[in-house]
């Protein structure tokens, strides 16, 4: 069994644009099955957003659409039910899987993760996920390091994970199979703001 990891580590500034920084190659160690891939649509389990345009009554697509990058739905006011939204929004509408289910069990890990990964002692993506400090912390994790708004991380990094696609390394395209894994059927997003405005999401898979 694997345990995949993968980060985002971007700066945004207001709304410029963002670029890459470092990856972490998925590694051994208990856990659930790793991600190979978005070929296969997944089972999902949780309703359609009505607000997702898509004609998906053919089923999943072997691959994403090329350039697709929807515009987000209004904000709820909620971040962590944004989150999962605009993830299942890119999934939908973009290769047609079936959404995931918000994993409301596992967001006060997921934000443990965000915080201790920030934090002046740690400041590296995944440390609180490979240091296993909470539970349910998940198979899977994306991060999105030091941006500048929940907002800009739910817009931005979301839909840069997803722009990777599929391929090889891993390293390249790890945040994209980790979106699109078929045997994940559940994400919680988390987030923690730093003493300097920053802040930082993970979003566990399982």
């Amino acid at each position: 069994m694997r345990l995949d990891l993968i980060t985002l580590g971007v700066l945004c500034l207001l709304a410029s644009a963002c670029g890459d920084g470092d990856f972490l190659n998925p590694r051994s160690g208990a856990g659930g099955a790793g991600g190979t891939g978005g070929t296969d649509g997944g089972t999902g389990g949780a309703p359609i957003d009505p607000g997702f345009v898509s004609d998906c009554s053919n089923g999943p697509l072997g691959a994403p659409i090329a350039n697709c990058q929807p515009e987000a739905l209004p904000s709820s006011g909620d971040p962590y039910a944004d989150c999962v939204t605009r993830i299942n929004q890119l999934r939908w509408e973009c290769q047609c899987l079936p959404p995931l289910q918000r994993w409301n069990d596992a967001e006060g890990c997921a934000d443990q993760h965000s915080s201790y990964d920030s934090s002046d002692n740690q400041n590296r993506p995944h440390a609180g996920f490979g240091d296993d400090i909470c539970s349910p912390g998940g198979w899977a994790q994306n991060e999105c390091p030091g941006w500048g708004s929940t907002e800009h991380i739910i817009t931005g990094c979301l839909q840069a994970m997803w722009d990777e696609g599929p391929g090889e390394p891993y390293s390249a395209h790890g945040h994209y199979i980790n979106m699109t894994n078929p045997s994940y059927t559940m994400v919680a997003c988390g987030f923690y703001e730093t003493s300097d405005g920053r802040f930082w999401s993970v979003q566990n898979f399982q």
